[in-house]
């Protein structure tokens, strides 16, 4: 019998001094955003968002849309790891101030539909919030069967296929 089967971790309330132990929390935490008393998800989704415009219009070179496809990858993986570690200290799999999901899905989103009017992008982050907070069939299922860093990660990967696949629908009518 393991250790984490007869002491389970306890459960940890998300704190700055939490957060700041470890480089996994930082990330897992969307670098604070997660920490958020009101919608975490969301401002974590508003997080990648921002964070995506001000670095594709700052370093346009650098952060271009075969860049961004190897950062959302590599980020996916990355997340894998550090969510995994995160949800494991603070006793919860996938806890709500983990927002490193949000923000590689929404980077996946805003990397399909740029460019992109500033009101394209506020619809695609409503929808993607709406699917990422209801969890229409499968996104429950996967969010309920598949835990660990894969399972955080994977739930709003589907939410943003789903947002995408809206958009396309949208873009063919």
């Amino acid at each position: 019998m393991s250790q984490d089967s007869v002491n389970p971790p306890q459960k940890i309330k998300p704190t700055a001094v939490f957060m700041l132990s470890d480089p996994s929390h930082f990330i897992a935490q969307g670098f604070g955003s997660g920490l958020s008393p009101i919608m975490p998800g969301t401002a974590g989704t508003l997080f990648g968002w921002i964070a995506f415009n001000v670095l594709s219009h700052r370093w346009p070179t650098v952060f271009t849309e075969a860049h961004w496809a190897w950062i959302i990858v590599l980020g996916f993986l990355l997340g894998i790891v550090v969510c995994d570690r995160t949800g494991r200290a603070m006793g919860v799999s996938d806890h709500g101030s983990m927002v490193w999901d949000e923000i590689i899905a929404m980077w996946l989103v805003l990397l399909f539909i740029m460019p992109a009017s500033f009101s394209t992008q506020c619809w695609a982050f409503f929808w993607f919030r709406v699917f990422d907070m209801t969890k229409p069939p499968p996104i429950a299922y996967f969010d309920q069967h598949i835990k660990g860093g894969f399972g955080v990660m994977w739930d709003d990967i589907v939410a943003a296929f789903y947002t995408l696949l809206l958009f396309a629908v949208w873009r063919l009518i």
